[in-house]
């Protein structure tokens, strides 16, 4: 099945298979038929071969419910790995009729253990319908969307038609941060001597923070901080300025080689919540790897980058 972010469902991607209560039904009108034939009941005909009219009209307006459907799939936001991802399925509809009871769920191998999810729409008629998908990516990385399945039991419940969706959208998973992660390493000392500190005090940009005291230049309040501070319920109206003298000889790095004991995952985890920690105080920091360097910086494009940068160390 060749990958594909939009398709159009056809017979030849369409599956149609009857369900249980099905077959009971097909067993029913067999056994109807053999007792119809043996007394000569007419009624009895007439039952039967109604009962197996509707049973066909079903099968082909239950297969008709999704042949000719088009669907388009929105890639997720990159997230953190352990939490759930959800991206959107758009459903268009080009018939004048409702297509009724349609699910889309994460396909998963027989015999697993986990229980699908279904989300269930109709579809208007020469209109669109957006259902909602979740999965919960494994582990950090670059990872391809799973395969989908969509599915309809209307009209009687007596076939199950379903098809089959490999997506080609991949999506980038952080590292889990971690949930108590200790304070933020030290400042590091500046490369490049009294030029570099010209270029931070004429910039205006500082690593460093401590609390306000009374005759500091309103200019260098952080008020990133202190608004989100504000909107949170343990504000107690302190006021945090960056510290011009620390930031003339310090520069803070997230180095994996400072980042305590334990495994690469578990060093990874500290540093990611070490740059959600440092994005939040509105500081500049830069990030080392074995294979890459961050340089400081701040706002939030720097931290995509960092972030990215250690979902695929």
């Amino acid at each position: 099945m060749p990958l594909a972010d939009s398709i159009t469902l056809t017979q030849r991607n369409v599956y149609i298979l009857p369900t249980r209560p099905g077959l009971m039904l097909g067993v029913t009108l067999l056994v109807l038929l053999v007792a119809t034939i043996n007394y000569q009941l007419n009624l009895g005909y007439l039952l039967t071969f109604l009962l197996a009219g509707s049973a066909l009209v079903g099968m082909h307006v239950c297969h008709g419910t999704l042949r000719g459907l088009s669907t388009h799939l929105t890639p997720p936001t990159p997230q953190h790995a352990g939490t759930a991802a959800v991206f959107d399925v758009r459903l268009h509809n080009d018939r004048r009729s409702v297509r009724y009871g349609i699910g889309l769920s994460v396909l998963h191998p027989v015999g697993s253990d986990t229980q699908a999810h279904w989300a269930w729409t109709d579809v208007p008629a020469q209109g669109s319908s957006t259902v909602q998908v979740a999965f919960t990516p494994p582990r950090r990385g670059l990872h391809r969307l799973p395969t989908l399945t969509a599915e309809t039991r209307f009209p009687l419940g007596t076939f199950r038609v379903w098809t089959v969706w490999r997506p080609a959208a991949q999506m980038l998973v952080y590292p889990a941060a971690e949930s108590h992660p200790p304070p933020l390493p030290s400042g590091e000392p500046r490369s490049g001597g009294a030029a570099a500190a010209a270029r931070a005090q004429s910039s205006g940009e500082f690593d460093g923070v401590r609390g306000y005291q009374r005759g500091d230049p309103m200019k260098i309040v952080v008020w990133k901080k202190a608004a989100n501070a504000m909107g949170g319920d343990g504000y107690s109206g302190e006021l945090v300025v960056r510290d011009t003298q620390q930031a003339q000889r310090h520069e803070l790095w997230l180095d994996l080689t400072r980042a305590g004991p334990g495994d690469v995952e578990q060093k990874l985890s500290r540093l990611c919540a070490w740059v959600l920690q440092a994005d939040r105080l509105a500081l500049d920091y830069g990030l080392r790897l074995p294979a890459l360097e961050v340089k400081p910086g701040s706002g939030e494009a720097h931290k995509r980058r960092c972030l990215e940068a250690l979902a695929l160390c």
